[in-house]
């Protein structure tokens, strides 16, 4: 029985939605697409590296029955390797554990974490070329975009984490096409998706929140795998009544037209929406970041200096932010305050500066002494643009300098991060984990990621001998309560 017969006269939502899955084509991925995708998945694996360690990953891989199957997939930064699905759930938790992963700001979330680990891992244990794998990473990053496009923001102010509950037909979509499945089955694969979507934003700030990552990655693939042989579901699961349009949406608050409505053309990963970050803190703090950072190379700023900074971000990206004395480390990612001073002082932000004791430096503890922000009083809420901030900084020799930018989605669009940063925040990440003879290789060898054919040559560089011993002095912390964003802020 073909689809359409299955369904009634006109074919389903899903059906649709596979059919231009199965016939996107590694042609498609071209110039500004194949280089933004190629960077986002090397941006990827640093972060998921970094990850490796934190809390959420170890207990997840201590939890009995995780982890335990045979198979060929990597455990990343170990010399573990598991089946697909446990590597896909392992691997994709330790991605967003540092929550320093890329960001769409259509999605309101981040694309790239549901689909990398579970491509590696599928890859692996299907001998897939950096081609293939590639083009599957776009056409998933182009449906749980679309799909974003359809029910956003409704989806995400009402509480649904969109990384999760929409990466999960992303992942369906990459898993399906790296397979071959085609058009019926990778149809079936939705509908499948449909049904183990999930994903709460009131469990942001803890654990619980890459834990969504890894689930979501794990059931798009187990999706595509059941439906590879022969699983059955409905392929009116997004249009039904109690349908997930319906049930995770509601009627009248969705709009399907924005799905198919110019499907590739340009592809979403080509969007100037899509942003890494260089920083890892809160997405809302990354444009006066970039500000203070310009300043201090123009000006040569030091904290001594200083007699005053004055931050003005967009009022949208403050609710959030406006935190002039962090606690905890958590905190300390949430605090325009704390973060500025730190790029000002050191001239970067690293992963280091949110371990340990570091925000009561006590010259990080000076500068925000001298430090205010509020909203931008030229930046309207209701902007087109919303991502934009000035830094004021006056000086002890009474001159005063600022830096005003109207957008900045993290770095990509008209802002890209250049190859040296790329691989400073990169090298930064994963020296945390491999060895780090290893890490060059690993980052020259993504750089050329459609050359691969076989994912193997690049996992090869990912795995750590259990001889190795990393250098000590590393810190882990159990990550605090923190408060979340506003229900109607999207919070990367």
């Amino acid at each position: 029985m073909d689809d359409a017969a299955a369904v009634g006269t006109a074919p389903s939502i899903l059906t649709r939605l596979a059919e231009r899955i199965a016939a996107f084509d590694a042609g498609q991925v071209t110039g500004k697409a194949l280089a933004q995708a190629r960077t986002c998945i090397l941006d990827t694996i640093g972060v998921t590296l970094a990850g490796v360690e934190e809390p959420c990953t170890r207990i997840l891989l201590e939890t009995p029955g995780v982890a335990d199957a045979p198979g060929k997939s990597l455990l990343m930064g170990t010399g573990r390797r598991t089946s697909a699905l446990d590597a896909t759930l392992v691997n994709g938790t330790a991605s967003h554990a540092l929550d320093f992963d890329d960001f769409s700001g259509v999605l309101g979330g981040h694309q790239s974490v549901p689909l990398v680990p579970l491509l590696f891992a599928l890859g692996e244990e299907r001998g897939a070329t950096g081609r293939a794998l590639i083009t599957a990473y776009a056409v998933g990053v182009e449906t749980e975009i679309r799909i974003a496009r359809a029910v956003n923001f409704h989806h995400y102010d009402k509480g649904w984490h969109p990384t999760a509950t929409l990466g999960v037909f992303g992942a369906v979509a990459a898993a399906s096409h790296l397979v071959g499945l085609g058009p019926r089955r990778t149809a079936t694969a939705l509908a499948i998706a449909a049904s183990l979507a999930g994903g709460l934003k009131a469990n942001f700030g803890t654990m619980t929140k890459p834990l969504h990552i890894g689930q979501c990655g794990r059931s798009g693939l187990l999706a595509a795998l059941l439906a590879e042989r022969g699983f059955d579901a409905s392929l009116q699961a997004m249009e039904h009544r109690q349908g997930f349009l319906d049930v995770f949406n509601g009627p009248g608050t969705y709009d399907v037209a924005k799905i198919f409505a110019d499907w590739a053309e340009p592809l979403e990963i080509s969007a100037d929406s899509i942003g890494l970050k260089q920083y890892p803190c809160c997405g809302s703090t990354h444009a006066a970041i970039f500000m203070m950072l310009e300043l201090r190379r123009e000006h040569g700023l030091r904290p001594e200096n200083v007699a005053g900074i004055t931050l003005l971000p967009h009022g949208r990206r403050l609710k959030h932010t406006d935190n002039p004395r962090p606690r905890t480390s958590l905190e300390a990612k949430f605090s325009v305050q704390y973060v500025c001073a730190r790029a000002l002082k050191d001239g970067a932000v690293r992963l280091r500066d949110f371990e340990g004791d570091a925000h009561f430096d006590p010259v990080i503890a000076r500068l925000l002494d001298v430090t205010e922000a509020r909203p931008h009083p030229d930046m309207r809420d209701d902007a087109a643009e919303q991502w934009g901030a000035e830094v004021i900084v006056a000086l002890k020799d009474g001159r005063t300098v600022r830096r005003r930018i109207e957008n900045l989605v993290g770095r990509g669009g008209p802002y890209p991060m250049s190859s040296d940063e790329l691989w400073d925040k990169f090298s930064d990440c994963a020296e945390r984990i491999l060895p780090r003879e290893q890490v060059a290789p690993l980052f020259e060898r993504l750089e050329t990621l459609e050359s691969v054919t076989d994912i193997a040559q690049v996992t090869r560089l990912l795995e750590v001998s259990p001889l190795y011993k990393r250098p000590p002095g590393r810190i882990v912390l159990v990550p605090a309560g923190a408060e979340t964003a506003p229900e109607t802020t999207w919070v990367p």
